[in-house]
């Protein structure tokens, strides 16, 4: 039986009294791949950022592992969870290999070196994502897509079996984003990762996700198969637009197909 690794019951959440979550409930099962979409100030980031308690508060309930996520300290939440944010433009003066390092950083003491525990984990991280041979350049040399895998490979290192991601393939070329694509499924599917990933690509999310989230205005607008969400009934609803579909000629899913300006 897959054990519930994230359980959200009736959480809302404010800013400066003004409502962002109402009300959400999502329970999210052990190597699942979970979208969450919906329209600008959806309310999506925030959700991400409250699971992992950058945002602090709310009300209702949310359970990391069947464990209130108050209870935990940060450093026990890091071993459960891992948070890839938005790119934001700002890059840090590391190595590739200092960088994904750092996701270690809840298991080691302030002031211990890496053991060989730690270096094996950097080292299949950056297996995994295909960039080890960009381990002793600087991020700064790197493409925006080879940062995004880097980004990506301090997640995988820090050892916890969730990966909450916001936006992840936002401003890359489309061999970039496929590439990043195809990590997060092998990580899912061969690794047995659970994946949360925001996104505003609806296709990438049908085509990558067992379930998908919608958010509007703050609230679930649906949550089911993502088989399911393809429906102009639904799709409308959340974007206030109607859409064309097609048939993916490999998958045979239905997609969005692109509207004729």
């Amino acid at each position: 039986m897959e054990n519930t690794v994230i359980e959200i019951t009736r959480f809302s959440f404010s800013i400066s009294s003004k409502a962002i979550l109402k009300d959400i409930s999502l329970n999210v099962k052990e190597g699942e791949y979970i979208s969450i979409v919906g329209p600008n100030g959806a309310g999506k980031t925030t959700l991400l950022k409250c699971l992992d308690r950058i945002h602090k508060g709310g009300s209702g309930d949310i359970r990391i592992a069947g464990r209130p996520l108050d209870k935990y300290s940060q450093k026990e939440l890091a071993q459960k969870l891992s948070y890839v944010p938005q790119a934001d433009g700002r890059i840090s003066p590391f190595t590739v290999y200092e960088f994904v390092m750092m996701g270690r950083y809840h298991h080691l003491s302030p002031f211990s070196s890496p053991g060989k525990e730690d270096k094996d984990a950097v080292h299949d991280a950056l297996a995994i994502t295909g960039i080890s041979e960009f381990a002793e350049r600087f991020l700064r040399t790197l493409s925006g897509g080879e940062r995004q895998k880097v980004f990506i490979a301090a997640a995988l290192a820090q050892g916890a079996k969730v990966l909450l991601l916001d936006e992840p393939t936002t401003f890359l070329d489309p061999k970039h984003e496929a590439d990043v694509h195809r990590l997060l499924a092998r990580a899912n599917r061969e690794r047995g990762f659970t994946v949360v990933s925001v996104t505003h690509d609806i296709n990438s999310a049908v085509l990558t996700s067992r379930r998908i989230l919608a958010l509007k205005n703050g609230a679930v607008a649906f949550c089911g198969f993502a088989d399911k969400f393809m429906n102009n009934e639904i799709l409308q609803k959340i974007y206030e637009k109607s859409f064309l579909f097609v048939k993916h000629p490999q998958t045979g899913k239905t997609i969005v197909a692109p509207e004729v300006p």
